[in-house]
């Protein structure tokens, strides 16, 4: 029995502390640039003036790998650093499994591949159920508004609309402090700040829920029920709209809240206000104002994008009566956003264009029909209108720009509408169609990834250029 027993220990102290080969991967060479523009720093003269003779480009790969990676490496209790390859951007250590697995929380690591497959193997499944784990979204009822614009795709990839900010301009926001669909909103503190601006105070609680249900199609949260487009964006709560009256009025304090959303650094902003007819019937927008350059608020939301702001704006729901979309909808450089059922057929209800001026309006459509939000009572419901469709696409948005951090306002929007299903040939009650943000996302990724294979060569030269774009 002591044999058997110190066999056992002695087989679980070889395992704790044996020695394991391992390759760690870089996430980039900081300072290529200047090597790139440099050749002689990284290669000598007769390995450039082979690469000439054969019209061979430059590359990353010529690049040495960082000292400053290797060192941070290389000093790390338990790490030995015994070998390096500049084409991989990755070094050969040893060390015990833990202390190589834990190199993969430094910020310079890419990731780490074992010599062990077995080890391998190991490191791979528990990915795998982790990855499962955090990106597993339980979306109940919006399904459908999620999936059918495929932001569900983005989702998985861990785009949520996270470090992304949005003002939201509203009637009221009632509940948003107490309703569990807000909980995770509350208690990661992504409320950044609220503002009325008719009754110049706090107050959020007015007699109108419309925003708070606006809210929930955007950063609600409650598993197996109602999921947001954007459920880890933060948000500012604007309050526009006097609910007792409709005046010209409301125009110029939407106007104020988008200037003071602009001064606070805001990425986006979704309004589910729209104006055409007043109380006094003087006031009221004709077809010929909606020319995206007439009516105050119009005016005002203009100006947007070119200040790195997108708006997404409801087209209105007069697709019965007045037909034609509202304002600010008839802005130029926004999103115009019309409501669809959830079969992707046109809500009878959603305004439509174009605008007075021949622009297609709307841009992009949504769920507006049967669209899963928090109602008044605080319950999971469903309600109609582009009131909602207009937030899908906003929180939408927002995880797409997530994903291209330094892509511009207008390109952001750009790659919304040429993914949508009728971009090539557009019609007025649809706008470009329904969009897939699915396809944007990967289209744009592989016209970055050509920009990238852009070569010069040679250089430094005093004769020729070769320019390669393979």
């Amino acid at each position: 029995m002591k044999t058997l027993t110190l066999t056992i220990l002695l087989t679980l102290t070889l395992n704790l502390f044996s020695q394991e080969h391992a390759w760690v991967f870089f996430v980039d060479k900081p300072n290529s640039s200047t090597y790139l523009s440099n050749p002689l720093t990284m290669l000598s003269q007769r390995a450039i003036d082979r690469r000439v003779n054969q019209n061979i480009a430059y590359d990353i790969k010529d690049v040495p790998i960082s000292n400053v990676y290797i060192n941070q490496i290389n000093a790390i209790n338990g790490i030995e650093v015994k070998a390096k390859s500049k084409w991989l951007n990755a070094i050969h250590v040893i060390g015990q499994e833990q202390d190589i697995l834990d190199l993969e929380d430094l910020s310079i690591v890419s990731h780490v591949e074992f010599a062990s497959y077995n080890i391998n193997n190991r490191k791979v499944n528990k990915l795998e159920n982790k990855f499962e784990e955090i990106i597993s979204y339980n979306y109940g009822s919006s399904l459908n508004q999620i999936e059918q614009i495929g932001v569900d795709f983005l989702h998985d990839n861990n785009f949520t609309g996270e470090g992304m900010q949005i003002a939201v301009i509203d009637a009221g926001f009632g509940g948003v402090d107490t309703f569990s669909v807000f909980q995770n909103l509350r208690d990661s503190n992504r409320i950044l700040g609220t503002y009325n601006f008719v009754e110049r105070n706090q107050n959020m609680n007015t007699s109108s829920e419309h925003g708070t249900s606006v809210l929930s199609t955007i950063v609600g949260y409650l598993e197996y029920q109602l999921i947001g487009t954007a459920p880890e964006a933060s948000v500012y709560l604007f309050i526009t709209e006097d609910v007792t009256s409709e005046t010209p009025l409301e125009e110029s304090l939407w106007v104020e809240a988008i200037e003071k959303a602009d001064s606070l650094g805001v990425d986006l902003i979704n309004t589910s206000l729209g104006y055409q007819d007043f109380d006094e019937s003087k006031y009221d927008h004709l077809y010929n104002s909606l020319d995206g350059n007439t009516t105050f608020s119009a005016r005002g939301a203009s100006i947007l994008a070119s200040k790195g702001i997108i708006l997404t704006v409801s087209a209105g729901n007069d697709g019965n009566t007045f037909h034609y979309i509202g304002t600010p909808a008839d802005a130029t450089d926004v999103l115009t956003i019309g409501g669809i059922d959830e079969f992707g057929d046109m809500a009878d209800f959603s305004s439509y264009g174009p605008s007075f001026d021949g622009r297609i309006k709307p841009d992009v459509t949504a769920k507006g029909k049967l669209a899963t939000v928090v109602k008044a009572n605080g319950t999971i419901g469903f309600l109609n209108g582009t009131s909602f469709s207009s937030p899908i696409i906003c929180g939408a948005v927002a995880s797409l720009w997530q994903a291209f951090p330094n892509k511009t306002s207008y390109e952001i929007m750009q790659m919304v509408r040429e993914s949508a299903h009728l971009y090539s040939n557009p019609e007025n009650h649809f706008g470009y169609g329904i969009p897939n943000f699915e396809n944007a996302y990967n289209t744009a990724k592989i016209n970055d990834n050509n920009l990238k294979d852009i070569s010069i060569y040679p250089n430094p030269t005093s004769k020729f250029i070769v320019i390669n774009t393979n």
